[in-house]
């Protein structure tokens, strides 16, 4: 405990948070705010804009980022936004989708993350806004996250891309998005380079040993799991659903070769290894990476943690390697 009475959340014997992740919890423990979900959907969502940069890389400048929208099945029009660093035709496209429990986040708030994929890998990124919870539940993110690939496979041409170069990524909640995504494109015969996972949800309860060691103290809390998870899904049956726990799914052959990047500390990772074993004992090709002594949530702290700006490096060269750029 120091002298503002901070005490570290106590961890598993030999295991501990790298002084860098240390300090960035203190400090928010110092700043002795309330918790999000206990704000209600709107203004947790103001407060996670408003503090998703203090973190981040510097923003980086790239030749091309233009907005514009996709239609959902019930017309609908996706806010999206594209990432390009270069304006040569025919780039590799990444079809992101952010995190934040299904009930926060936005483009906005991932915007120096997806500019820093497009920039370090090469490829154009394009990011979406679909349907938050609780006043839009399950399925709707899925079905828009899954429109906005199909579009995209469609109509890559139209946005400078190659429709053949196509990958999908997201973490947290959008990386359960992009493993759902990668299942269905494998359904429909739609031939994806890369599936990118930052600590993405799997499983259909918060029932892994991880969600009990890392409950507490480490940036992604238990209650705020429920919160987020009672928004989007209320029914705890529909979430044996596999478009929730893509750990469900009936098998996982042939989706996209994976990258995976997953925090040591975080509610999460047990639920990510499972998945990577699930999809390693269908064939299909895993690059698994733990980052040692990080939090969830670790991917938008590069101003403060060298673990985010390898995991960045990381993900770019798994992209580049995906659609064969140098």
């Amino acid at each position: 405990m120091n002298s503002e009475g901070f005490q570290a959340p106590a961890l598993p014997p030999g295991v501990k948070l790298t002084p860098q992740m240390f300090n960035v919890i203190e400090r928010m423990a110092r700043l002795k705010r309330p918790p999000m979900h206990t704000l209600g959907a709107a203004k947790a969502r103001e407060l996670y804009e408003l503090g998703s940069g203090v973190l981040e890389v510097p923003k980086r400048e790239l030749a091309r980022v233009e907005d514009f929208s996709i239609p959902a099945r019930d017309r609908f029009a996706i806010p999206a936004r594209l990432y390009a660093p270069s304006t040569d035709k025919g780039l590799p496209l990444l079809l992101y989708t952010h995190g934040g429990g299904f009930t926060i986040g936005s483009i906005n708030t991932h915007d120096i993350l997806c500019r820093e994929l497009a920039g370090l890998s090469g490829a154009c990124v394009v990011s979406i806004d679909y349907r938050l919870s609780p006043e839009f539940q399950f399925p709707t993110a899925t079905n828009d996250a899954w429109d906005a690939l199909q579009w995209l496979a469609a109509n890559a041409e139209s946005l400078g891309a190659d429709p053949k170069r196509l990958a999908v990524g997201g973490d947290s909640a959008g990386g359960t998005l992009a493993a759902v995504n990668a299942i269905q494109a494998r359904d429909a015969g739609i031939r994806l380079s890369l599936q990118l996972l930052f600590y993405p949800g799997t499983t259909a309860h918060q029932d892994t040993p991880s969600h009990q060691t890392f409950a507490h103290g480490l940036v992604l809390e238990e209650d705020a799991v429920s919160w987020y998870f009672d928004n989007y899904i209320p029914n705890k049956q529909d979430r044996e659903d596999w478009r929730f726990a893509p750990l469900l799914a009936n098998d996982v052959d042939d989706v996209a070769p994976t990258w995976m990047g997953l925090a040591e500390l975080d509610p999460l990772v047990d639920e990510g290894i499972a998945y990577a074993d699930k999809l390693r004992l269908a064939g299909v090709a895993v690059d698994l990476e733990i980052y040692r002594g990080v939090t969830h949530e670790f991917i938008k702290m590069g101003r403060a943690l060298p673990e985010a700006k390898q995991a960045h490096a990381d993900a770019a060269k798994a992209l580049m390697q995906a659609f064969g750029l140098k």
